[in-house]
Order: C-alpha cells, then structure tokens, then sequence
C-alpha cells in the first residue's frame, strides 16, 4: 500500500522558514522522480519542485527559486523542501508527490502571515 505523508506544516511569519517533509512507504523510493505541488485556497494546483530519483538533479519554479531548497534521503524514504524567506503567497497545502504525480500524500498547510 502506497503512502506518503506530509508533515512541517504550521504558521509562520513573512520572512521566516520552515522545513517540510514527506515519509513514504509501499514503494521503491529511491526509484521515484519526486515533486513538491502547492495549492493556494481557490487556486489551482502549482508546480513548487522536482528532484530526481537519486537527489542529483533538481528543479525549481521560478516563484520559488533561491529560497526553497529540495531534498531526499534515499535511506529514509523521505523527501524535504526546505523553505526559507517565506512570503504572504507562498501559503498553501503542500503536497509531496512520486513518478509523475502518480502518488500524492494529504498535504500539509503552510500559512504565512504577520
């Protein structure tokens, strides 16, 4: 049984950071392309980030670049984006996806405000 889970979440400031993670199972991880998908309320779904299977490559919106920085441990089945100079825009569910968004995990929220 396919899961990812998400977890990170939580209210932050403009400017702060935060570090967001997603546990998988029921896959070969460590064969998966894995992205980050957020969804702002009343919006669609947005591309935030690839990595590939092996964390050499990665790949980034241009909404997004040189603040948020994408990760996997291979080891722990685990994927990571870690967010930093937060803005009011980047609130939103989170969400960690495998293959081509094949799996999808709940989400975690990440809310900005002041």
């Amino acid at each position: 049984q396919v899961q990812l889970v998400e977890s990170g979440g939580g209210l932050v400031q403009p400017g702060g950071s935060l570090r967001v993670s997603c546990v998988t199972s029921g896959f070969t991880f460590s064969d998966y392309y894995m992205s980050w998908v957020r969804q702002a309320p009343g919006k669609g779904l947005e591309w935030v980030s690839d990595i590939s299977d092996d964390g050499g490559s990665t790949y980034y919106s241009d909404s997004v670049k040189g603040r948020f920085t994408i990760s996997r441990d291979n080891t722990r089945n685990t994927l990571y984006l870690q967010m930093n100079s937060l803005k009011l825009d980047d609130a939103a569910l989170y969400y960690c996806t495998a293959g081509d968004w094949q799996y999808w995990g709940q989400g975690t929220q990440v809310t900005v405000s002041s």
